[in-house]
């Protein structure tokens, strides 16, 4: 399917069978004498992922359930348990698809014109945007998104052989989104995470009047197998796009964007002054 809606369903919501299966899996590692640093790495993930699957807060993703069901014995109890997996918490419906592939991913593209990427918001940033969402959001879904987010924000750190793109507009900055002080952490913050060696930030300035990127926002990813799938998303829902020829038309967008954008170098330096201004 080229695009396939994602559902309506905005509000995300805490999955009993998630920490019900991180249950069995910390049962069963224990039973068989490992720790979760042994654990780890006999299913090829880091200590931290192995963590947040015991305690429900991770939607572990095949390859994770096929290593864990090899490890812990081949007894048949991960895959069974893996069948009622149905929620992830924190995440709205339809990002769910979008994020389990994310986990896997060795080429990440994102270009936002809305506001600063999950992966690169602070603490402090991403509350600001939870606090002002309509309809008003009760303290524990803003507490399960903030973990959500927090959890989507190892991939930098936990995936150093992933190629990390982004292109934000130069007015997300410029919209000191939670105040001055709030923005100038953002700023830092962002400036810290495109240092490492598999990140790459790019800015799209206000002096580009038109560019490729009008459409809206777009993420692509590239999955171990090489395969490219796109997302984009809306007001109440997202689509997941898989089809060939939608995907070359994304890559060809992407593409035009990175050339329209500032260079990295030139995007840090325009970060610098703007932190600089406030």
């Amino acid at each position: 399917m080229a695009w396939d809606h994602e559902g309506h369903d905005g509000e995300p919501d805490v999955s009993d069978s998630l920490r019900t299966f991180g249950a069995v899996v910390q049962a069963l590692r224990e039973f068989h004498g490992l720790s979760r640093e042994d654990f780890a790495v006999l299913v090829g993930y880091s200590k931290h992922t192995v963590a947040s699957v015991e305690l429900g807060r991770r939607m572990p993703d095949v390859v994770f359930i096929d290593r864990a069901e090899a490890a812990l014995g081949n007894t048949g109890v991960i895959r069974k348990a893996a069948k009622h997996l149905n929620r992830q918490p924190g995440l709205a419906t339809w990002f769910r698809r979008w994020a389990n592939l994310e986990q896997q991913a060795i080429s990440l593209y994102t270009y936002e014109s809305r506001l600063v990427p999950g992966l690169l918001q602070t603490e402090a940033y991403a509350q600001a945007l939870f606090a002002a969402q309509v309809p008003p959001l009760a303290d524990d879904q803003i507490a399960a998104q903030m973990s959500a987010r927090q959890e989507r924000q190892q991939l930098l750190r936990d995936r150093p052989n992933t190629s990390f793109n982004f292109i934000v507009e130069e007015h997300v900055f410029l919209r000191r989104t939670g105040g001055v002080e709030v923005t100038r952490e953002l700023i830092s913050y962002v400036l810290e995470s495109a240092s490492r060696r598999n990140v790459e930030l790019q800015v799209m300035p206000l002096s580009r009047g038109v560019h490729a990127g009008l459409a809206g926002p777009v993420q692509l990813l590239e999955t171990p197998a090489n395969r490219w799938f796109g997302y984009c998303e809306g007001q109440r829902g997202g689509l997941f796009i898989s089809e060939a020829k939608e995907i070359s038309t994304l890559h060809m967008r992407y593409a035009k964007l990175r050339t329209q954008a500032l260079t990295p170098e030139d995007s840090a330096g325009l970060l610098e002054r703007l932190r600089g201004a406030l």
